[in-house]
Protein backbone atom coordinates (compact mmCIF):
# COMPACT_ATOMS: atom_id res chain seq x y z
CA UNK A 1 0.00 0.00 0.00
CA UNK A 2 1.38 3.51 -0.76
CA UNK A 3 0.66 6.99 0.28
CA UNK A 4 1.24 9.89 -2.56
CA UNK A 5 3.54 12.48 -1.36
CA UNK A 6 4.60 15.58 -3.25
CA UNK A 7 8.17 15.52 -0.87
CA UNK A 8 11.10 14.15 -2.64
CA UNK A 9 12.28 12.67 0.75
CA UNK A 10 11.30 9.35 2.15
CA UNK A 11 9.02 9.05 5.09
CA UNK A 12 9.94 6.31 7.38
CA UNK A 13 6.87 4.79 8.88
CA UNK A 14 7.40 2.55 12.09
CA UNK A 15 4.73 -0.07 11.28
CA UNK A 16 6.32 -3.13 9.69
CA UNK A 17 4.30 -6.20 8.94
CA UNK A 18 5.40 -8.90 11.81
CA UNK A 19 3.40 -12.27 11.13
CA UNK A 20 3.28 -14.85 13.84
CA UNK A 21 3.79 -18.67 13.11
CA UNK A 22 7.02 -20.03 11.36
CA UNK A 23 9.97 -17.72 10.50
CA UNK A 24 9.39 -18.47 6.62
CA UNK A 25 6.32 -16.83 7.01
CA UNK A 26 8.20 -13.47 8.21
CA UNK A 27 10.92 -13.64 5.27
CA UNK A 28 10.82 -10.78 2.74
CA UNK A 29 9.09 -12.25 -0.38
CA UNK A 30 12.20 -10.91 -1.71
CA UNK A 31 14.43 -13.29 -0.41
CA UNK A 32 11.77 -16.00 -1.08
CA UNK A 33 12.17 -14.92 -4.84
CA UNK A 34 15.95 -14.71 -4.57
CA UNK A 35 16.46 -18.01 -3.10
CA UNK A 36 14.82 -19.67 -5.94
CA UNK A 37 16.69 -18.27 -8.64
CA UNK A 38 20.26 -19.65 -8.38
CA UNK A 39 19.10 -23.42 -7.67
CA UNK A 40 16.71 -22.70 -10.95
CA UNK A 41 19.44 -21.93 -12.99
CA UNK A 42 22.02 -25.17 -11.66
CA UNK A 43 19.08 -27.45 -12.51
CA UNK A 44 18.44 -25.66 -15.65
CA UNK A 45 21.76 -25.73 -17.15
CA UNK A 46 21.79 -29.88 -17.09
CA UNK A 47 20.23 -32.57 -17.67
CA UNK A 48 21.12 -35.77 -15.04
CA UNK A 49 19.21 -37.60 -12.37
CA UNK A 50 22.27 -36.87 -9.45
CA UNK A 51 22.37 -33.15 -9.55
CA UNK A 52 18.45 -32.82 -9.30
CA UNK A 53 18.15 -35.69 -6.44
CA UNK A 54 20.88 -33.87 -4.86
CA UNK A 55 18.70 -30.94 -4.60
CA UNK A 56 15.13 -32.57 -4.07
CA UNK A 57 16.44 -34.58 -1.04
CA UNK A 58 18.30 -31.09 0.58
CA UNK A 59 14.83 -29.47 -0.16
CA UNK A 60 12.88 -32.23 1.56
CA UNK A 61 14.53 -31.94 4.47
CA UNK A 62 13.85 -28.90 4.61
CA UNK A 63 9.87 -28.68 3.97
CA UNK A 64 9.65 -28.34 7.82
CA UNK A 65 10.94 -25.25 8.25
CA UNK A 66 8.34 -24.03 5.69
CA UNK A 67 5.50 -24.42 8.21
CA UNK A 68 2.91 -26.18 6.06
CA UNK A 69 1.03 -29.30 7.10
CA UNK A 70 1.35 -32.47 5.13
CA UNK A 71 -2.19 -32.06 3.83
CA UNK A 72 -1.57 -28.58 2.78
CA UNK A 73 1.74 -29.34 1.24
CA UNK A 74 -0.13 -32.35 -0.78
CA UNK A 75 -2.80 -30.01 -1.94
CA UNK A 76 -0.48 -27.57 -3.01
CA UNK A 77 1.96 -29.14 -5.00
CA UNK A 78 -0.44 -31.90 -5.86
CA UNK A 79 -0.42 -30.48 -10.18
CA UNK A 80 3.63 -31.14 -9.66
CA UNK A 81 3.48 -34.20 -9.06
CA UNK A 82 1.28 -35.34 -11.50
CA UNK A 83 2.70 -33.26 -14.27
CA UNK A 84 6.27 -34.51 -13.60
CA UNK A 85 5.63 -38.37 -14.41
CA UNK A 86 3.91 -37.17 -17.69
CA UNK A 87 6.57 -35.03 -18.80
CA UNK A 88 9.22 -37.61 -18.15
CA UNK A 89 6.83 -40.33 -19.68
CA UNK A 90 7.11 -38.61 -22.56
CA UNK A 91 10.73 -38.02 -22.83
CA UNK A 92 11.05 -41.73 -22.29
CA UNK A 93 8.62 -42.39 -25.39
CA UNK A 94 10.42 -39.42 -27.51
CA UNK A 95 13.59 -38.71 -26.10
CA UNK A 96 17.07 -39.13 -27.88
CA UNK A 97 17.60 -42.93 -28.61
CA UNK A 98 21.21 -44.59 -27.21
CA UNK A 99 22.30 -47.62 -26.02
CA UNK A 100 20.18 -50.48 -25.53
CA UNK A 101 16.99 -50.98 -27.14
CA UNK A 102 13.67 -51.85 -25.03
CA UNK A 103 10.59 -50.77 -27.00
CA UNK A 104 10.55 -49.84 -30.70
CA UNK A 105 7.19 -49.07 -32.37
CA UNK A 106 6.84 -46.60 -34.93
CA UNK A 107 7.72 -42.84 -33.26
CA UNK A 108 7.94 -44.69 -30.02
CA UNK A 109 11.22 -45.64 -29.19
CA UNK A 110 12.37 -46.41 -25.79
CA UNK A 111 16.39 -47.06 -25.00
CA UNK A 112 18.43 -46.66 -22.10
CA UNK A 113 19.27 -42.68 -23.31
CA UNK A 114 15.94 -42.27 -23.53
CA UNK A 115 14.98 -43.57 -20.03
CA UNK A 116 17.93 -41.52 -18.62
CA UNK A 117 16.36 -38.20 -19.94
CA UNK A 118 12.75 -39.17 -18.72
CA UNK A 119 14.06 -39.71 -15.21
CA UNK A 120 16.03 -36.47 -15.22
CA UNK A 121 13.72 -34.48 -16.21
CA UNK A 122 11.31 -35.89 -13.69
CA UNK A 123 13.40 -34.97 -11.07
CA UNK A 124 15.03 -31.66 -12.71
CA UNK A 125 10.80 -30.29 -12.59
CA UNK A 126 10.20 -31.58 -9.20
CA UNK A 127 13.38 -30.18 -7.66
CA UNK A 128 12.83 -27.00 -9.54
CA UNK A 129 9.30 -26.42 -8.75
CA UNK A 130 8.62 -27.61 -5.16
CA UNK A 131 10.01 -24.85 -3.27
CA UNK A 132 9.21 -22.43 -5.84
CA UNK A 133 5.37 -23.82 -5.08
CA UNK A 134 5.93 -23.63 -0.97
CA UNK A 135 7.80 -20.37 -0.84
CA UNK A 136 5.07 -18.89 -3.07
CA UNK A 137 2.36 -19.81 -0.51
CA UNK A 138 3.84 -17.90 2.20
CA UNK A 139 4.34 -14.75 0.27
CA UNK A 140 1.66 -12.04 0.65
CA UNK A 141 0.81 -10.43 -2.58
CA UNK A 142 0.90 -6.96 -0.54
CA UNK A 143 4.17 -7.70 1.51
CA UNK A 144 6.04 -8.47 -2.41
CA UNK A 145 4.46 -5.54 -4.03
CA UNK A 146 5.91 -3.49 -0.96
CA UNK A 147 9.38 -5.12 -1.51
CA UNK A 148 9.92 -5.04 -4.96
CA UNK A 149 9.15 -1.05 -5.55
CA UNK A 150 11.43 -0.25 -2.22
CA UNK A 151 14.14 -3.06 -2.42
CA UNK A 152 14.34 -3.73 -6.27
CA UNK A 153 13.36 -0.57 -7.38
CA UNK A 154 10.55 -1.53 -9.74
CA UNK A 155 8.78 1.33 -10.83
CA UNK A 156 5.74 1.61 -8.30
CA UNK A 157 2.67 2.06 -10.61
CA UNK A 158 3.89 -0.93 -12.39
CA UNK A 159 3.60 -2.79 -8.99
CA UNK A 160 1.07 -1.07 -7.84
CA UNK A 161 -1.17 -1.99 -11.19
CA UNK A 162 0.08 -5.54 -10.55
CA UNK A 163 -0.93 -6.05 -7.25
CA UNK A 164 -4.42 -4.44 -8.00
CA UNK A 165 -4.67 -7.13 -10.91
CA UNK A 166 -4.01 -9.94 -8.64
CA UNK A 167 -6.04 -9.00 -5.93
CA UNK A 168 -8.48 -9.05 -8.41
CA UNK A 169 -7.49 -13.05 -9.45
CA UNK A 170 -9.96 -14.08 -6.42
CA UNK A 171 -13.06 -12.64 -7.92
CA UNK A 172 -13.39 -14.71 -10.86
CA UNK A 173 -14.41 -17.69 -9.44
CA UNK A 174 -17.74 -15.86 -7.70
CA UNK A 175 -18.29 -14.02 -10.64
CA UNK A 176 -18.22 -17.67 -12.87
CA UNK A 177 -20.48 -18.92 -10.09
CA UNK A 178 -22.97 -16.00 -9.84
CA UNK A 179 -22.67 -16.08 -14.09
CA UNK A 180 -23.77 -19.91 -14.01
CA UNK A 181 -26.45 -19.09 -11.71
CA UNK A 182 -28.14 -15.86 -13.63
CA UNK A 183 -27.95 -17.95 -16.77
CA UNK A 184 -29.74 -21.05 -15.52
CA UNK A 185 -32.07 -18.81 -13.69
CA UNK A 186 -33.04 -17.19 -17.40
CA UNK A 187 -32.83 -20.70 -19.00
CA UNK A 188 -30.13 -19.55 -20.59
CA UNK A 189 -27.79 -22.70 -22.24
CA UNK A 190 -29.51 -25.49 -20.04
CA UNK A 191 -28.14 -28.10 -21.87
CA UNK A 192 -24.65 -28.06 -24.28
CA UNK A 193 -21.58 -28.10 -22.07
CA UNK A 194 -19.56 -26.55 -24.99
CA UNK A 195 -21.85 -23.94 -25.77
CA UNK A 196 -22.47 -23.25 -22.10
CA UNK A 197 -19.02 -23.05 -21.35
CA UNK A 198 -18.25 -20.56 -24.50
CA UNK A 199 -20.68 -18.32 -23.64
CA UNK A 200 -20.32 -18.09 -19.95
CA UNK A 201 -16.53 -17.17 -20.68
CA UNK A 202 -16.74 -14.59 -22.94
CA UNK A 203 -19.59 -12.77 -20.71
CA UNK A 204 -16.70 -13.27 -17.75
CA UNK A 205 -14.11 -11.75 -19.76
CA UNK A 206 -16.25 -8.81 -20.71
CA UNK A 207 -17.06 -8.56 -16.87
CA UNK A 208 -13.36 -8.43 -15.73
CA UNK A 209 -12.77 -5.79 -18.46
CA UNK A 210 -15.53 -3.41 -16.77
CA UNK A 211 -14.04 -4.24 -13.63
CA UNK A 212 -10.58 -3.20 -15.18
CA UNK A 213 -11.39 -0.64 -16.79
CA UNK A 214 -13.35 0.59 -13.53
CA UNK A 215 -10.53 -0.26 -11.47
CA UNK A 216 -7.96 1.94 -13.01
CA UNK A 217 -10.12 4.97 -13.52
CA UNK A 218 -10.06 5.06 -9.56
CA UNK A 219 -6.79 4.21 -8.93
CA UNK A 220 -6.14 7.43 -10.95
CA UNK A 221 -8.58 9.55 -9.58
CA UNK A 222 -6.45 8.72 -6.02
CA UNK A 223 -2.95 9.46 -7.58
CA UNK A 224 -1.77 5.62 -7.93
CA UNK A 225 -0.67 6.92 -11.60
CA UNK A 226 1.20 10.07 -10.48
CA UNK A 227 5.10 10.32 -11.09
CA UNK A 228 5.74 12.05 -7.63
CA UNK A 229 7.96 10.26 -5.96
CA UNK A 230 5.80 8.22 -2.75
CA UNK A 231 6.02 7.09 0.82
CA UNK A 232 4.99 3.53 2.09
CA UNK A 233 2.70 2.62 4.21
CA UNK A 234 4.99 -0.48 5.61
CA UNK A 235 8.53 -0.30 5.36
CA UNK A 236 10.31 -3.34 3.55
CA UNK A 237 13.72 -4.19 4.54
CA UNK A 238 16.32 -7.16 4.20
CA UNK A 239 17.05 -8.87 7.83
CA UNK A 240 19.48 -11.83 8.91
CA UNK A 241 16.84 -14.48 7.94
CA UNK A 242 16.39 -12.92 4.45
CA UNK A 243 20.17 -13.49 3.54
CA UNK A 244 19.93 -17.01 5.45
CA UNK A 245 17.33 -18.32 2.92
CA UNK A 246 19.38 -16.96 0.26
CA UNK A 247 22.30 -18.41 1.20
CA UNK A 248 20.37 -21.79 1.52
CA UNK A 249 19.03 -21.92 -1.73
CA UNK A 250 22.77 -20.39 -3.09
CA UNK A 251 24.25 -23.83 -1.07
CA UNK A 252 21.73 -26.34 -2.30
CA UNK A 253 22.25 -25.18 -6.20
CA UNK A 254 26.36 -25.52 -5.33
CA UNK A 255 25.79 -28.71 -3.53
CA UNK A 256 23.96 -30.09 -6.19
CA UNK A 257 26.67 -29.06 -9.05
CA UNK A 258 29.48 -30.37 -7.31
CA UNK A 259 28.41 -33.35 -6.41
CA UNK A 260 27.04 -34.21 -10.13
CA UNK A 261 30.37 -33.08 -11.34
CA UNK A 262 32.34 -35.28 -9.35
CA UNK A 263 30.10 -38.18 -9.86
CA UNK A 264 31.11 -37.72 -13.78
CA UNK A 265 27.18 -37.44 -14.53
CA UNK A 266 26.56 -33.51 -15.02
CA UNK A 267 25.67 -33.23 -18.75
CA UNK A 268 25.20 -28.99 -19.58
CA UNK A 269 23.04 -28.46 -21.80
CA UNK A 270 25.05 -26.23 -24.21
CA UNK A 271 27.88 -27.79 -24.27
CA UNK A 272 26.94 -31.54 -24.24
CA UNK A 273 28.33 -33.98 -21.64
Amino acid sequence: MTIPSAATARVQHPAERTRPGPVIYRVNPVAKLAATIPLSLALVLTLDWLSATVALLLELALLGWAGLGWRQFWRRTLPIWLAAPLAGLSMVLYGQASGATYVQFGILHVTDGSIAIGVATALRIVAIALPAVVLFVTIDPTDLADGLAQIVKLPARFVLGALAGLRMVGLFVDDWRSLALTRRARGVADSGRLRRFAGQSIALLVLAIRRGSKLATAMEARGFGSTIPRTWARVSRFHRADAVLILIGTAIAAAAVVVSISAGTWNFILGGS
